[in-house]
C-alpha cells in the first residue's frame, strides 16, 4: 500500500470557508478541529488565521464577532451540548474580589460587558491556590438570565428607581459603600459612552486613584505593585501606553475573551450598610426625541435594513417609522436605486454597531456580514432558510417580508393603543 497521503483540496477549502453551505458537515466529518490547521502542498502545516482562538504574531487571541461560530455549533444540537459541558465553579471563600460595573444596556449584558467579565476572570483566577471572586454591581431592571455563564460569582443588584437612567451620584454612593464594606482589589468598568466611562472616572476621583483608561490588554508583571501591567490606547488612539495596572481600570471592547468554559454561581449579595440617597444635583429628564431618519448608521442603535427581497417599499418605510428604526440597505438595494448611498451597510458601505439589526430580504453577502459583525442582536426575515444571513442571525423568521412587517407593525400599534387607553 502506498504511503503517499491523499488530500482533498476542495474539502479543505470547504472546512476553511465558514459561509459555505457544507461547512458544518465537513467540519463535523473531520472532528471539528481541522479548520485551524492543515497540511499544505509543500508538506508544511498551514494555519487558518480566522479560526476561533487563533493566536496571532502579536500574541493576541482572536475573538469571533461574526456569529459564524454559533452557526457551526448549532448543527445537531452541538451548541446546547457545549453549554451543558460547562464546568460548574463555586468559590466559597474568595481571597479577594474583583468588582465589575457593566453597562447593561436594555437590562442585558452587552458584548463589551462580557469581554470585561472575561478580563475580571483572568485577574481572579490568576492564582489557583488563592482564587478570587468576580462581583458584578448592576442597576435597574434586569432581563439577563446568564450571569453565571458570563463568569459572575457574586451579584449585587439595585433595582430602585433612584438608579434608573442617568444617576451617576446615586450609583457612585452605592459603589462607595461597596468599597467601604467589601474593599475589592480591582474595579473594572467599560470605557464606553453608555455610562461606564463617566462613572469610572467619578469612582477613581472618589477613591483618590489614577485610573487606567482605554485598556485593551493586561499581562502578568512581577515588578508591578498589583502584579499586572496594562496597555491602553492614548494620543487619540495613535499610540499605546503601558503602566502598572491600578485599582480602577476602564477597558475597551475585546479586552479579553468572554467566559465560555465555566458556569459560576452568581450568588445574590446585599450590603449590610444602609445606603443614604444623597440629594442629587442631576435630574434625568428622559431621552430626547430624535428622528431616526436623521441618525447616522454608524451611531444608530436600532436599524431596519432592506435587501433585494423587499418588494413593498412603502410598507418598509412605514414599518421603519412605526418601529422608530434607522433605515439601512444592502448594496443591491442601493445599486437598484431604492435607497440612498449613505444608507448602505457593509464593508463597502458603513460598518454598524447597532444593538438590534433587523435584516429584511437580505441574503447575506460576505461584505454585508463583515459590516454588521459589531451588532449585538441580528434578526433576519427571509424566504430562504439556507441563506447566510439566516445562519448569522440570532433570531430568524422564514416567510414573506411584507406580510411579516405588516403583522409586526399592527402588533406594535395595538400595544401602543392599549397603553394609551390604560393611561
Amino acid at each position: 500500500m502506498s504511503e503517499i497521503r491523499r488530500r482533498d483540496p476542495r474539502r479543505e477549502w470547504i472546512v476553511r470557508n465558514r459561509l459555505h453551505a457544507e461547512h458544518a458537515r465537513a467540519l463535523a466529518e473531520q472532528g471539528g478541529g481541522a479548520a485551524s490547521e492543515w497540511l499544505g502542498p509543500s508538506g508544511l502545516i498551514r494555519k487558518y488565521p480566522h479560526a476561533i482562538g487563533f493566536i496571532g504574531p502579536n500574541g493576541i487571541k482572536r475573538i469571533d464577532r461574526s456569529g459564524a461560530q454559533q452557526c457551526g455549533q448549532a448543527v445537531g444540537g452541538a451548541r446546547q451540548a457545549a453549554q451543558d459541558r460547562r464546568r460548574n465553579v463555586t468559590i466559597e471563600a474568595p481571597a479577594f474580589l474583583v468588582a465589575v460595573v457593566p453597562d447593561m444596556p436594555g437590562g442585558r449584558l452587552s458584548n463589551h460587558d462580557r469581554d470585561l467579565l472575561g478580563l475580571a476572570r483572568r485577574l481572579a483566577d490568576a492564582d489557583p491556590e488563592r482564587p478570587g471572586a468576580v462581583l458584578a454591581v448592576v442597576f435597574g431592571e434586569l432581563k439577563e438570565q446568564g450571569f453565571g455563564e458570563a463568569g459572575i460569582d457574586r451579584l449585587l443588584h439595585l433595582g430602585d428607581d433612584t438608579y434608573v437612567g442617568f444617576a451617576p451620584e446615586a450609583r457612585l454612593a452605592v459603589l462607595t459603600a461597596v468599597e467601604r464594606e467589601l474593599a475589592p482589589r480591582h474595579w473594572l468598568l467599560p470605557d464606553s459612552p453608555l455610562g461606564g466611562a463617566d462613572l469610572g472616572r467619578r469612582l477613581a476621583l472618589r477613591l483618590d486613584e489614577r485610573p487606567a483608561t482605554g485598556v485593551w490588554q493586561i499581562e502578568a508583571d512581577a515588578e508591578s505593585p498589583m502584579g499586572w501591567r496594562c496597555t491602553g490606547r492614548g494620543g487619540a488612539e495613535s499610540l499605546d501606553i503601558q503602566r502598572p495596572l491600578p485599582r480602577v481600570a476602564l477597558a475597551l471592547a475585546e479586552c479579553a475573551e468572554p467566559v465560555d468554559e465555566t458556569r459560576h454561581a452568581a450568588e445574590a449579595l446585599s450590603l449590610a450598610e444602609a445606603i443614604l440617597s444623597a440629594l442629587s444635583r442631576i435630574e434625568d429628564l428622559g431621552h430626547v426625541a430624535v428622528d431616526p431618519a436623521g441618525v447616522a448608521l454608524a451611531e444608530a442603535e436600532f436599524i431596519l435594513s432592506a435587501g433585494n427581497g423587499v418588494k413593498d417599499w412603502e410598507g418598509f418605510h412605514h414599518a421603519a417609522r412605526v418601529l422608530g428604526a434607522t433605515e439601512g440597505a444592502s448594496r443591491v438595494a442601493v445599486d437598484d436605486g431604492f435607497m440612498a448611498r449613505h444608507r448602505q451597510v457593509g464593508a463597502t458601505g458603513t460598518w454598524v454597531t447597532a444593538r438590534v439589526y433587523l435584516a429584511v430580504g437580505i441574503s447575506g453577502a460576505i461584505q454585508h456580514l463583515q459590516g454588521i459583525q459589531g451588532c449585538d442582536k441580528v434578526v433576519a426575515i427571509n424566504l430562504d432558510p439556507g441563506c447566510d444571513m439566516i445562519k448569522r442571525a440570532d433570531l430568524a423568521v422564514i416567510g414573506d417580508s411584507a406580510e411579516i412587517l405588516a403583522a409586526l407593525v399592527a402588533k406594535v400599534e395595538q400595544q401602543r393603543g392599549g397603553q394609551r387607553d390604560a393611561a
